[in-house]
């Protein structure tokens, strides 16, 4: 079980638009069913009384699942089905978002958008940082990018971990073109940037190919202009970062993001190296605006 808790620091019928469309229409949009599939069930539904998605499961066309995602995608509240995504199944937000773990999620998402979004920082971008790895950084970088999106928000993740990166392997991207790319000139943001096109609002900027000097390409000028650029095109933007107890990364990024939030593993981060990355934050002069005990 996780536990999250933040810490105070100190055609017809089926061309609808997309917030009015039935669940018929989806269902067809997303290959469950066939257009003449469709018309089968309508007419199963004025006979029988039943809803159109009951009178699908009846007729043994689709599944409660489905249904429900149907159902997701006319409240706009996107998630996944195992196995029709690229995106890692360990994503507990995509793809199971009735659960306790994605609710947890949940919950830290609203202290977030109280402690930072509505707080009084110089809100430009949030650095998740951890002491150590294995800690679950990218898993709660990326799981919150996800929650964040599922509220609206045009969300960027941002993998600014260019010496071991994962976003892409959790997102199912390629990673030639990325973070390292744009900040040695080599590559231009907007190329750099993917949508997710299965989950709405959600963009991610992996790492790109490892460089030989990621702390000098951070420190450079362009990585705070590329940021102050974002943050005019996205409403939340997240930075995974290498471990801060290793790499000075994490706290060059952090200064120019302005936020840091820190996460430490139940039972595993020694509270010392905790209590020195949060220094070492607020000496570059980034907010920390909380902590995470991760124990997923």
């Amino acid at each position: 079980m996780a536990q999250y808790n933040v810490i105070p620091a100190s055609t017809g019928s089926f061309t609808m638009k997309a917030g009015d469309r039935s669940i018929g229409a989806i269902l067809v949009d997303a290959g469950k069913l066939t257009p003449d599939e469709a018309e089968r069930v309508l007419r199963a539904q004025r006979e029988l009384g039943l809803r159109f998605g009951d009178a699908a499961i009846h007729l043994g066309m689709i599944t409660q699942a489905d249904v429900d995602l149907a159902i997701s995608r006319q409240f706009n509240y996107p998630y996944l089905l195992p196995g029709n995504s690229e995106v890692s199944e360990s994503l507990v937000a995509a793809y199971t978002p009735f659960t306790r773990p994605a609710e947890l999620m949940r919950a830290l998402r609203s202290q977030l958008m109280l402690r930072w979004c509505d707080a009084d920082v110089a809100k430009k971008a949030l650095a998740v940082v951890s002491a150590e790895g294995n800690e679950g950084r990218s898993f709660v970088s990326a799981n919150l990018a996800i929650v964040f999106s599922q509220l609206g928000e045009h969300t960027l993740l941002i993998d600014g971990d260019m010496r071991n990166p994962s976003q892409h392997e959790l997102f199912g991207l390629e990673n030639r073109t990325g973070l390292s790319g744009v900040l040695s000139s080599r590559s231009g943001v907007e190329a750099a940037v993917r949508r997710i096109p299965s989950l709405l609002d959600l963009s991610v900027l992996p790492a790109g190919v490892c460089p030989p000097n990621p702390q000098e390409l951070l420190a450079r000028p362009q990585f705070a202009d590329m940021l102050d650029e974002l943050a005019r095109k996205f409403d939340v933007i997240l930075v995974d970062t290498p471990a801060a107890g290793e790499y000075a990364d994490a706290q060059t990024v952090a200064a120019r993001a302005g936020a840091a939030l820190i996460v430490a593993r139940k039972n595993k981060t020694p509270m010392s190296k905790a209590l020195r990355v949060a220094e070492d934050l607020t000496q570059a002069k980034a907010t920390v605006v909380g902590t995470v005990l991760n124990n997923f």
